[in-house]
This record gives structure tokens, C-alpha cells and sequence, in this order.
């Protein structure tokens, strides 16, 4: 028998928040598909790469290189797939890199049959693989939003909103929650008229939280009273 609707949706952050200290691999990864497709060699250093989706830090990478907007748009449709291929084939395992909580945290929220979803800025495929490699934690997520997939963090939210609902996962007027550790989740949070939770686990300045006045502030997910959700 299928699971009945839910009160609540849960929708997670990937890096800062389920993920720290993963490597240079994700950025690599872009570095080489950029590559392989223009020749060129950039880098992401100067790019404010916290809280972005992964195809605004690639413009703004060939931005730097002297690429005009029409340049940009006709390459990244190849440049992303490739972006993802890259760190499919580098990206070593992960296990023990997630934040502190988080496995315990997952497997209560599916005991309580929560449904839980991703809202990030990075590409699918490495977003996917991101967690797989760090301990199977892929597992817990019924679908995901991600960086290709609409041009603001907020319209990612609002895409896995919207995917719930047409699912049938969560019942109208369900309490929908979205957990991150950058402004601009709580932005896209304040955006979709949803609850927000911030954690200190990723590399936000301290004070740019709670400037952004999220519903909640922790220090990390072992603090998470289930209650707020």
C-alpha cells in the first residue's frame, strides 16, 4: 500500500550542510570540462562559489575569460555534461565527510516516512554521485532540484515543491521546511513562503545567517528538534 500523503517535505542543501570537506574534485571538474570543450584553462579562484548554482560559477568562469553572454549560452550546453563526466570519473570515496547528525537525522526523518528531496546548485549527476560516495546517503532522497534545472536557487525550490505535490507525497497544506547553510537558501526559502532552517556547518560568515533571518539557526543537525519541522 503506497504511503498516504505527508505533513511535512523536507528539502535539503547538499554541500554545508549534508556534505563538508569534500575535496577539489566538483571544482576540478569544471575546470576540466571547460577544457575539454573551449581549450581554455580557468579557474574558480576569485569566484564566490559558496551558495551558487554550478552553471552561474561556470559563466562567470568564461566571463572572466573574455566570453561574451552569446559565447557562454552556446557553450555550456556541452560544457555541463562534461562538467559531470569529470566528476564521475575522479571523485574518490567520500565516507565520513558528511556533517555531523546527518546519517542519524536521515534515517529517523524515513522511519517517520518524511519524504525528503534535494534543492542544490549542483548538477545532477555529481550531486547524486556526491552522495552516494559519502556513505550511500543518496539513498534517503526521493528526487532531487538541481543547478541546471532552473536559473535561481529559489525556482529550484520551487520546482520540488511543485514535483511533491503533483506526486501525491505531501498533503495540501503540508508543512514544507527547507534546510541549508548560505543566504541564498534561506532566501529561496523566504522566496516559496516555506520554513527555513540555517546551520553553521558550511563556511557562511558568522552573522550573515541570522542577517538573513532564517526561522531557525543551528550549529549543526544533531541540534534539529524534529518538532519545528
Amino acid at each position: 500500500m503506497p504511503d498516504r500523503p505527508s505533513q511535512h517535505l523536507l528539502l535539503f542543501d547538499i554541500d554545508g550542510t549534508l556534505v563538508r570537506k569534500t575535496g577539489t574534485w566538483h571544482r576540478m571538474a569544471l575546470i576540466e570540462a571547460v577544457r575539454q570543450i573551449t581549450g581554455l584553462q580557468t579557474t574558480t579562484d576569485g569566484i564566490p562559489v559558496h551558495g551558487m548554482l554550478d552553471p552561474d560559477i561556470l559563466t562567470l568562469m568564461l566571463r572572466a575569460e573574455g566570453f561574451t553572454d552569446a559565447r557562454i549560452a552556446a557553450a555550456l550546453p556541452a560544457i555541463l555534461p562534461a562538467a559531470e563526466e569529470a566528476y564521475l570519473a575522479t571523485v574518490p570515496d567520500l565516507t565520513g565527510k558528511h556533517c555531523p547528525g546527518v546519517p542519524e537525522l536521515l534515517t529517523e526523518l524515513e522511519a517517520r516516512r518524511i519524504p525528503l528531496a534535494l534543492v542544490t546548485g549542483n548538477l545532477t549527476r555529481i550531486g547524486w554521485r556526491k552522495l552516494e560516495r559519502t556513505g550511500g546517503l543518496h539513498r534517503f532522497f526521493r528526487f532531487g532540484a538541481f543547478g541546471e534545472m532552473a536559473p535561481t536557487r529559489g525556482g529550484l525550490a520551487r520546482l520540488a515543491i511543485e514535483r511533491a505535490r503533483h506526486e501525491g507525497l505531501i498533503a495540501p497544506g503540508a508543512r514544507i521546511t527547507l534546510i541549508g547553510d548560505a543566504p541564498q537558501d534561506v532566501r529561496a526559502a523566504q522566496e516559496n513562503g516555506i520554513a527555513c532552517v540555517a546551520v553553521r556547518t558550511g563556511i557562511t560568515p558568522a552573522g550573515d545567517l541570522e542577517a538573513c533571518s532564517p526561522d531557525h539557526i543551528l550549529d549543526d543537525l544533531t541540534r534539529l528538534d524534529l518538532a519545528i519541522i
